[in-house]
């Protein structure tokens, strides 16, 4: 059993699991703005959830490759992500994307 990784693995690791955050927080923000003006929201919701779990569980599975250092640090990327999404996305003003006003509650 391997105890530890190189520094160019660690980092490299780290950086995927920084995009797999990205790909992920990202899309849940592009999903909510989205739903928003959309007629059918929880489609939306839906299947971007079924989308980003998928591609995010699969993600962590291929980069991990049965090790618990790698699977530690592809995590650490991904939680330091959500809390840069939530910084950068939630300092911003919300500005609706259309004007018309659909018929749910908010």
């Amino acid at each position: 059993m391997k105890m530890m990784i190189d520094p160019l693995t660690g980092f490299l690791v780290w950086t995927l699991g920084v995009v797999l955050g990205v790909l992920f927080f990202g899309g849940l923000w592009w999903t909510i703005r989205k739903s928003l003006v959309s007629q059918h929201p929880a489609l939306w919701f839906v299947g971007s959830l079924f989308l980003r779990m998928s591609v995010t569980l699969y993600g962590f599975y291929w980069i991990a490759d049965g090790d618990w250092l790698r699977l530690l640090l592809c995590l650490s990327g991904f939680v330091m992500t959500r809390y840069l999404i939530n910084r950068i996305v939630g300092s911003a003003s919300y500005q609706p994307t259309a004007s018309k006003e659909v018929g749910h509650a908010p």
